[in-house]
């Protein structure tokens, strides 16, 4: 196949070969198509294969003057060029039945001369845009391989499957140049740059608005050729049969980038500026307008007004884009100061907190900034982020919009001050009470009121009040930068009150809506990891947990820490929490206590218990309660610090901390039923510890924790009581009874009793053994805790083994671990 023999279509192809043999003898058939379709190669093969069938044919310019053909198929090109006398005589020749005719012609222009030609003939060859298949057979023609679906695509994608267009792209390739990454050879773009150079001045301006995105929009189009809309009709009509632009007249791809390099940027700059100066004095929208201009580099104050107001239809939907236009109204000539705080919110919605944090201090530290309020909500909502709510809090008292206001609020009891924040709310309710009662501004009342009423009022009253807060903000917060969610502070809220089934669809919600951006994302997934880890669902924990990786803010890092040391605490994973403890300690450095942070604290508590670091923790844990102090003991927040409290004091055996702690939990009790589910499972542990185990209470308790959301504690509890208790058969029960709340098969859906409860089989000082190791220790850290030595510690293993059936010491662990009912570490 050479350069210039069309790509035809299997109809197209068959009537050309009939025609060629003789078999079509009355041939009266048309070729309207826009340039660069083929009309001429058409007709050049026409020739050639009439020549090879022994049809004579002539062109048209040589019988012209000639009174008497002879008969032949005459090939007419450019009939839309021809002036009136030429197609005077191609109408008699029409009119001549010994003549066979083929009259190829663009759609425009259509003088009545041609069509009075055009109506005397009886068919039409349809020559179309090239598919997929056929871009294919040319490249492949070309040398290409391997590479041929994607040049493929390349090329259809930039030209529309334009033929000529193809062909300018691929008589320009070879196999090495078919070989690397598609791209337009810069020959193909010199030809068409000489093309296009050759289009009037009101054809180029009309191109460059289509491109820039002004397609379709007559007003627009006439705004930028400064024409009516009758002319704007006429030099669509007269591009479009160019063959070089698509439907609405913008340039196909490849003839875009020709243009670029053309037409000079102030001459694109100009087009672009009247159809911005349009665009904005009807009041219309202007981002899908301006959005193809970015990277343009193209400058002027309408330009910069148009990237602005572009920024803020983006805010909505897309803050990233909106942060890229932002900048480029600032590089189009906007100051930097005045878009001000807008552009920090922008890039804080995009998720880069730390740059929005500068750009709003920037804005604070200018005193003739007209935005400085709201810059400094944007600086505190990225305190909020570090975890630094104290400082956060300060800066919204300063800031005083109604949004700063509910958010301080929030800071303040978060950070032990209760009583300034029933002022400030007070005065805030105030102060806004002639403002309109949006959605926005109800929810962020209602959240902060949540929060106080956590602290001063009825726990479930303030967590209905946050779960009301977040339904109201799902429809509007995507494009609210948020300190903290209502979805987060609600999920934060049941965690510590037992009713995480009430957190777990929220949060969802809040992630479906995108409610509070890309940085609030991050938290509501590391929430919803924490409810997983809870109930003991550690796979899902981590899934969710890789899924968020390694978070950029302070926050967010504590509690993706804990969450790392927490499941690696419920799997037995010893070798886990040493290796994640460094960075644990490390986050605990960065991040000041706070109310929303007992959950990761607590968790830190009991790890740095089992690894003999309490000390490390103890000022945290110290401050923790001052807080708690500040805020009046607040039984929501304080119970499930006690309960980890508790744990640690356990593991690490201070006997007086355990009482401590227990005692806490039983006072709390009285506040509501998770708060007695609690107290009860800490009266239960007291008592195993003592050996005294009621089987009915302890199952009791560990169900109680399992319907608090807490299965692993309650799997837990009843393993570990199993194995302190004398009575067979209430170890028997209560195994079954951590078997179930962990998933596994009772003993009843096993294959027999003693496979199910193979701990039947072992003695007392065995059971001892198989719980410590499980727990992590060392023979030596057993002997020493049994006052044995470690040889004796390895043949009780090896027992345990071999009665157990074990092939291996992971089976064996694995076994174990199944048969205590729960994971021993704490």
């Amino acid at each position: 196949m050479t350069s210039t023999e069309p790509v035809l279509d299997q109809p197209t192809a068959r009537l050309c070969a009939a025609i060629a043999s003789g078999e079509r003898a009355d041939v009266r058939l048309a070729v309207v198509a826009p340039g660069e379709y083929g009309k001429t190669a058409l007709l050049d093969h026409l020739e050639t294969a009439c020549a090879s069938g022994g049809v004579p044919t002539v062109r048209f310019d040589q019988i012209r003057g000639v009174r008497q053909a002879e008969p032949a198929l005459v090939l007419v090109d450019d009939a839309h060029a021809l002036d009136d006398a030429a197609l005077d005589e191609l109408r008699r020749t029409a009119e001549d039945d010994r003549l066979g005719l083929v009259v190829a012609a663009r759609p425009l222009p259509r003088p009545a001369a041609l069509n009075d030609v055009l109506v005397r003939l009886s068919g039409q060859i349809v020559l179309r845009q090239l598919d997929q298949g056929q871009i294919e057979t040319l490249l492949r023609a070309a040398g290409a391989d391997n590479t041929v679906r994607e040049w493929a695509g390349f090329v259809r994608a930039q030209t529309g499957g334009v033929p000529g267009l193809v062909r300018r792209i691929v008589i320009r390739l070879d196999r090495n140049r078919l070989a690397g990454q598609p791209g337009v050879p810069e020959p193909t773009l010199a030809e068409l740059r000489h093309d296009l150079d050759q289009l009037d001045p009101e054809a180029i301006r009309l191109l460059i608005a289509t491109e820039a995105g002004a397609g379709g929009d007559v007003d627009l189009l006439c705004g930028a050729l400064g024409v009516g809309p009758d002319d704007v009709a006429r030099v669509l009509d007269d591009v479009r049969t160019t063959g070089l632009v698509a439907a609405d007249g913008a340039p196909l791809p490849v003839v875009g980038q020709a243009l670029r390099s053309l037409v000079p940027a102030e001459r694109r700059a100009a087009v672009c500026q009247r159809l911005a100066e349009r665009q904005l004095h009807r009041g219309r929208p202007v981002l899908d307008l301006v959005r193809p201009w970015l990277g343009s580099g193209i400058t002027g104050v309408e330009i910069a007004g148009a990237f602005r107001a572009a920024a803020e239809e983006a805010m909505a939907t897309d803050p990233a884009l909106a942060v890229r236009l932002f900048d480029a109204a600032v590089t189009a000539g906007v100051p930097a100061t005045e878009l001000g705080a807008r552009r920090a919110e922008a890039v804080a919605l995009a998720g880069d907190l730390d740059t929005a944090l500068r750009l709003a201090d920037d804005v604070i530290a200018t005193a003739e900034a007209t935005d400085r309020a709201e810059a400094a909500r944007v600086a505190a909502t990225g305190l909020a982020h570090r975890g630094m709510l104290a400082r956060a809090a300060e800066l919204l008292r300063w800031s005083g919009t109604v949004q700063s206001r509910a958010f301080a609020a929030i800071g303040l009891v978060a950070t032990g001050k209760s009583a300034d924040a029933e002022r400030l709310l007070a005065e805030s309710e105030r102060s806004g009470a002639d403002d309109p009662p949006t959605l926005l501004s109800g929810a962020l009342s209602a959240m902060a009121r949540g929060v106080l009423d956590s602290v001063t009022g009825s726990p479930a009253t303030a967590l209905s009040t946050l779960v009301s807060a977040a339904e109201m903000l799902d429809p509007v917060g995507r494009s609210v930068l948020l300190p903290d969610s209502p979805a987060a502070l609600a999920a934060v809220l049941a965690l510590h009150g037992g009713e995480p089934a009430i957190a777990e669809p929220l949060l969802e919600r809040a992630l479906r809506a995108g409610t509070g951006g890309r940085p609030m994302s991050v938290r509501h997934q590391l929430l919803l990891a924490w409810i997983a880890m809870e109930r003991g669902d550690t796979d899902a924990a981590a899934e969710r947990l890789a899924a968020v990786g390694t978070p950029a803010q302070p926050r967010d890092w504590l509690f993706a820490v804990a969450l790392e040391v927490g499941i690696a605490r419920r799997t037995s994973d010893l070798a886990a929490l040493r290796q994640i403890w460094g960075q644990a300690c490390a986050a605990v450095i960065r991040q000041p206590v706070d109310l929303f942070t007992f959950l990761p604290f607590g968790e830190f508590a009991v790890a740095a218990a089992r690894l003999g670091d309490q000390d490390r923790l103890a000022p945290h844990l110290v401050r923790a309660h001052e807080l708690l102090g500040a805020l009046g003991d607040p039984p929501l927040w304080s119970t499930v610090l006690h309960w980890r409290e508790l744990h640690a004091a356990m593991i690490g055996e201070r006997p007086d901390e355990v009482r401590r702690h227990a005692a806490a939990l039983r006072a709390n009790a009285e506040y509501g039923p998770h708060h007695a589910t609690m107290s009860a499972a800490a009266e239960c542990w007291l008592k195993a510890l003592d050996g005294d185990v009621d089987p009915d209470e302890v199952e009791a308790a560990a169900r109680g924790l399992r319907d608090a959301g807490s299965a692993w504690d309650g799997a837990r509890l009843a393993g570990q009581a199993a194995i302190r208790t004398t009575d067979r058969a209430a170890m028997l029960r209560l195994l079954d009874c951590a078997r179930a709340l962990q998933g596994a098969p009772v003993r009843g859906e096993t294959a027999s009793t003693d496979e199910a409860t193979g701990m039947a089989q072992l003695s007392e000082r065995e059971l001892q053994v198989a719980r410590l190791v499980v727990d992590g220790l060392t023979y030596k850290e057993v002997g020493a805790r049994l006052f044995i030595s470690a040889k004796t510690v390895e043949h009780h293993i090896a027992r345990i083994r071999q009665r157990l059936g074990a092939a291996s010491r992971t089976e064996l662990l694995s076994q174990l671990r199944t048969l205590l009912g729960t994971s021993p570490t704490t």
